[in-house]
């Protein structure tokens, strides 16, 4: 409408990455930056990378980092936005741009939910959202399958970017527990992290689930 082509003439939308003007269609990133972010498509790559880290610690269906992460790269920019730059729907964003990318795959086969790791309320408060659930929000979008917030966070934890891995498991052992775990009897869900570094998270995270709801089936996904 007009009033939408007035406001965009005198606050143009820009590119996140680039800082190209977007086209009409276009939201946040531009189709050119979305097409180079660096895909993994470890979804597509049995005994990938992500699955060997994961091997031998707790069972799961399968497990994919859909973006390389490294520092100064274009998803570490976004992700890094996405927490602490108040970008709250660039989360959304991306996590529909994984979705179309995974969902022609297979990888999520006969998935039931998705299931966000959590923050502890006092630390989800002070930055006013959760911004795993944001790409979970979008995922399920893409996808169709069910957002289940059920897995709580039941303590606080120290930030963990300057964690070593044997200092992350203590950090975060024994902090997560599910509210409703015979909603998830015999469930294939689908557990979402924004960034994998060491693996502490979500292994603390599948550990918790396993234990109170022995039959779940888990494929991992950052």
């Amino acid at each position: 409408n007009t009033a939408s082509l007035l406001l965009d003439f005198l606050m143009p939308r820009l590119c996140h990455l680039c800082g190209e003007r977007l086209a009409g269609s276009e939201r946040y990133i531009c189709t050119a930056c979305a097409a180079r972010l660096p895909r993994t498509n470890y979804h597509r790559l049995p005994d990938n990378p992500m699955e060997q880290r994961f091997a031998g610690i707790f069972p799961f269906e399968r497990a994919a980092g859909h973006f390389f992460y490294t520092p100064a790269s274009d998803p570490a920019i976004l992700i890094h936005d996405l927490k602490y730059r108040h970008f709250r729907n660039l989360g959304r964003y991306l996590g529909e741009l994984m979705g179309r990318d995974l969902l022609t795959s297979g990888f999520l086969g006969d998935a039931d939910r998705i299931i966000p790791v959590p923050m502890h309320f006092l630390k989800q408060g002070m930055r006013g959202y959760n911004q795993t659930e944001q790409l979970a929000i979008g995922l399920s979008a893409a996808t169709g399958i069910p957002l289940d917030t059920s897995l709580r966070a039941v303590r606080p934890h120290k930030t963990q970017t300057r964690l070593s891995h044997a200092q992350r498991m203590d950090n975060t052992r024994g902090i997560f527990r599910l509210k409703s775990p015979s909603a998830l009897a015999d469930k294939h869900v689908v557990l979402l992290d924004d960034v994998c570094t060491t693996g502490a998270t979500l292994t603390s995270a599948a550990e918790a689930m396993l234990a109170d709801c022995p039959g779940l089936r888990i494929t991992l996904l950052t």
